[in-house]
């Protein structure tokens, strides 16, 4: 049956990390997977709360994952080391996936969630798909706004980030980098505003009270977005490699637009 598994393909399968519950969505055949983290619930978290709602949820406990039965367990390189340690001593195969960094990464990722699902035709397509679609939002050419990264408790990417890849894929530079800046860490907000960005990219401020996300309302920030055209907050794409980071370069590209 044209876009079914592999014969040999695992039947049963878990995912216990946000970023593989994401690709394994996508890429599974139907009924393949068994299971996601409940982390994919989260809106805050997850841009796939639709589809996660489809599946049960698990808490990344290895009791809770053994009894599912599973026979391939996807996981984070983060992920507990005593839960991964646990189900590999009760035989349960356990594949670890990198973080992205980069969109090599992306599809590196995809393809190997492919090849562990027998779905190498489904991941070589979307890989093919979003290096189309990548090449449509870079099809225009123009100035490069300056954008800084802004997250809680004045934290900000230098280049070897995702977050960076996406700015410089949405035509913007990272303001920090071009400063000479390519840590990443908390940097003083003085610093900051003195670098006079074009464009303010901040965290969104998650329920609850916290001190570290004050600086997201400071003055001075707002006296920078008074210069742009609307401020742009990172949110669930931003978090992890899958080709719906497109969703995040496709809004900044339009905020650029509108800056032009």
């Amino acid at each position: 049956m044209a876009g079914a598994a592999q014969a040999d393909a695992p039947a049963r399968v878990v995912s216990m990390n946000l970023c593989t519950d994401q690709l394994a969505m996508m890429l599974a055949d139907e009924g393949q997977l068994i299971s996601v983290s409940h982390i994919a619930l989260d809106p805050l978290a997850s841009p796939m709360v639709a589809e996660a709602e489809k599946y049960p949820v698990n808490h990344a406990q290895a009791e809770q994952i053994f009894a599912l039965r599973p026979d391939l367990v996807l996981a984070g390189v983060y992920s507990d080391p005593y839960t991964v340690g646990l189900l590999r001593r009760l035989g349960v195969e356990v594949v670890q996936f990198p973080l992205e960094r980069d969109f090599d990464a992306i599809r590196s990722n995809i393809l190997t969630m492919g090849a562990v699902l027998g779905r190498e035709d489904q991941a070589q397509a979307m890989v093919s798909r979003f290096d189309s679609d990548l090449a449509l939002l870079q099809a225009d050419s123009g100035p490069v706004p300056s954008a800084l990264l802004h997250y809680a408790n004045n934290y900000t990417s230098g280049d070897k980030s995702l977050a960076h890849e996406i700015l410089i894929a949405a035509g913007l530079s990272n303001v920090t980098v071009d400063a000479g800046m390519t840590f990443a860490g908390s940097v003083p907000l003085e610093q900051l505003v003195l670098l006079m960005p074009d464009l303010v990219v901040s965290g969104q401020v998650y329920p609850g009270a916290s001190r570290a996300e004050e600086v997201l309302h400071h003055p001075a920030l707002r006296s920078l977005r008074a210069r742009q055209d609307g401020a742009a907050l990172t949110d669930a794409e931003w978090i992890c490699g899958t080709p719906l980071v497109l969703r995040a370069v496709a809004r900044l590209v339009d905020i650029r637009r509108r800056m032009q």
